[in-house]
């Protein structure tokens, strides 16, 4: 659960082979030095609902430079605009189950106040949520096809109650009112058990089940643990959820919701991360969280064996999807290397469609870096998951500097999957060493609550070690290693310039917090579920937690900043407030230190605009070529601090 909090999204996707893993140590490999431009035209591309008729997928893209929402037809061809923005970016959420309307979602420039849209068949886009200030998120279809359900705080800025609308005349009606504080995780297809689940702490969950008819709660679990529901059965007779009561990683149990007796259903060596029926039942698909990259099973529930997936080399199966009547299955294909492609699949045919080609055709998929899963012990032996970049460029003779990565969270997770910005540092010759310190999601229970109020000393530590690790491989330059982060990852990027201010040479900080007691305070009203859970991990900040919270917050620690630092920060952030940023630029400023801040009006909790983006990592690597890279960086009374401001 920590992960949701401050959590950074970097955009996944990919295609090819790596035929660089043969070269010689000592033998430079020689590769196109791309630009930004280059690549940030890799598509992304989101979602796949099918039509009723399975004729098209509904999608997102973001090929105009914000994200819009198309039509593909499921064996491949040209888009359909679904929605034409230039500004508001519109994502996917589902087609009618019946007919060709469609569901849209949309926030405001990243302000995550979300609202659902319809688009009817005229092409007319209507808001259906419109209430002020109200946060809507689309829950699912009913059973019959005539409603859909979704969470909205309208009544409670705090809460989210649940509610089902009616798709004839778009009217609708509560069914459960959330006083509690209590998270929606499914309804039954007979519309009379919901799943709810109340936060315990960033780990443990309580899961109960409601009654509709009687408005009765019942509790799941016997033992505090972490729980999750995953969906109903499709006769309404089983709730199946996840769990870790009593071992370190997460598996599928099913509660009779009758007899209230539990079954274990699977376990794997990681967290299983998620499963779900499709629509018929026939199969059941479950997620594990494999050492940082989703594996897949799509388990036929007739014979309870996985079925035969298509087989895509070195490429791995991302995410699947499957029609109404389960004759055809959508999937996401992708690595490290390259970024995720659509296709499909038909049962009865055998035959797969690749819908999308989203590597820029400028790019060789040859001289992209696929990623390795690396162990490093950190200073009290506990052992740290990372995942590494190392340039093809990059051997013994040609050294090279590096960058460690520190992920959003806290208990966020980098995972293998791609990403144009890493890629695009590493095309550019430099290292990036993206490490899950203790307190990551994705290792164990035990390993996820490391960091429990000890936020910016031992999970710095681990950075800290990451970095010493880099400075023992023959190709890192260790002379060069600097520190960047998004989020959370911002507040470590800070906390390294501010707690181990010789340990890292330069820091990048991606709207990262810098003032605990302001952000704890400021958290949005939506998060109320959360608070009490973000609390016992972080710190209360009305009690006497704020003097901790004052030690490990950089803000005020300023003066002991001396490497070249760039900040960058969207205006519209509801997670952390662009004062945070605005508040550690003019702090480090006043030690004479190279400061560059970078303001995005129109972004929010990461940047999803491509001419923003392209700004934004083109100023990041241009900052590490001047105060990284350089042999002779610019000193601090030759080079201004810079500010700009995009919209």
């Amino acid at each position: 659960m920590k992960y949701f909090i401050f959590a950074i999204t970097i955009l996944l996707c990919v295609s090819c082979k790596d035929k660089k893993d043969e070269k010689k140590e000592d033998t430079a490999t020689k590769v196109e030095q791309y630009t930004i431009e280059q690549f940030m035209d890799n598509e992304a591309v989101t979602g796949g609902s099918f039509s009723y008729d399975n004729s098209q997928l509904l999608i997102s893209s973001n090929r105009s430079g914000i994200f819009n929402v198309y039509t593909i037809p499921v064996t491949g061809g040209d888009y359909t605009p679904i929605t034409a923005s230039d500004s508001t970016s519109y994502f996917a959420q589902s087609f009618f189950p019946n007919d060709d309307r469609m569901l849209l979602s949309a926030d405001g420039n990243g302000d995550e106040i979300n609202h659902i849209f319809l688009r009817d068949t005229t092409g007319t886009i209507r808001d259906l949520t419109p209430e002020k200030g109200a946060k809507s998120d689309f829950y699912g279809w009913a059973e019959d096809g005539k409603s859909f359900y979704y969470g909205s705080n309208k009544m409670n800025p705090k809460f989210f109650d649940v509610y089902e609308m009616d798709i004839a005349n778009f009217n609708s009606k509560m069914i459960y009112q959330n006083n509690d504080g209590l998270n929606f995780n499914g309804i039954s297809n007979d519309k009379n058990y919901i799943a709810l689940a109340q936060s315990l702490n960033t780990n443990d969950s309580d899961l109960y089940i409601y009654n509709v008819k009687t408005r009765e709660k019942t509790k799941v679990n016997s033992n505090q643990s972490g729980n999750s529901a995953q969906d109903f059965s499709n006769d309404s007779a089983f709730l199946y959820y996840t769990t870790d009561d009593g071992v370190e990683f997460s598996y599928l149990m099913k509660y009779n919701l009758k007899t209230k007796e539990t079954t274990n259903v699977l376990q794997k060596p990681w967290d299983i991360s998620g499963a779900s029926f499709t629509k018929k039942g026939s199969y059941m698909i479950v997620y594990v969280n494999d050492d940082g990259k989703n594996a897949i099973e799509v388990i036929d529930t007739e014979t309870n064996s996985p079925i035969e997936l298509p087989d895509f080399g070195d490429q791995s199966i991302t995410s699947v999807g499957f029609s109404d009547d389960e004759h055809w299955m959508r999937l996401y294909v992708g690595g490290s290397n390259a970024p995720s492609d659509l296709y499909t699949y038909n049962f009865e045919t055998k035959e797969r469609h690749q819908l999308t080609h989203v590597l820029n055709s400028d790019i060789h998929p040859e001289d992209l870096v696929r990623a390795k899963v690396i162990r490093y012990k950190s200073f009290d032996g506990t052992e740290i998951p990372a995942i590494y970049y190392l340039p093809h460029q990059a051997t013994k003779d040609n050294k090279v500097p590096a960058m460690v990565w520190v992920h959003g969270g806290p208990g966020g997770q980098t995972r293998q999957g791609f990403s144009s910005f890493i890629q695009y540092m590493v095309n550019h010759g430099y290292a990036v060493l993206a490490v899950n310190n203790r307190g990551s999601s994705g290792y164990g229970k035990t390993f996820y609550q490391m960091d429990d109020l000890n936020h910016g000393e031992k999970d710095l530590q681990d950075c800290v070690e990451g970095k010493n690790w880099l400075a023992t491989q023959p190709e890192i330059d260790g002379d060069k290693i600097g520190i960047i982060g998004g989020s959370y990852g911002g507040y470590m990027t800070m906390a390294a310039l501010t707690y181990t201010p010789e340990a890292f040479d330069v820091g990048v900080n991606l709207f990262g917090v810098t003032n605990w007691i302001r952000t704890l305070k400021s958290i949005p009203p939506y998060w109320e579920s959360m608070r009490k859970s973000l609390y016992l991990e972080l710190g209360d900040p009305y009690t006497t937690d704020s003097v901790r919270l004052k030690r490990i917050s950089p803000l005020f620690h300023t003066d002991k900043v001396t490497k070249p630092l760039i900040v960058l920060q969207g205006s519209q952030d509801p997670r952390v407030l662009q004062v945070e940023s605005d508040d550690i630029v003019a702090g480090v400023r006043k030690n004479g230190v190279p400061v560059e801040y970078v303001l995005f009006e129109d972004e929010g909790h990461g940047f999803v605009k491509k001419e923003n983006q392209i700004e934004a990592y083109s100023r990041v690597v241009q900052f590490l070529d001047t105060y990284l890279k350089n042999d002779n960086p610019p000193s601090d009374s030759t080079i201004k601090s810079t500010e700009i401001e995009s919209n």
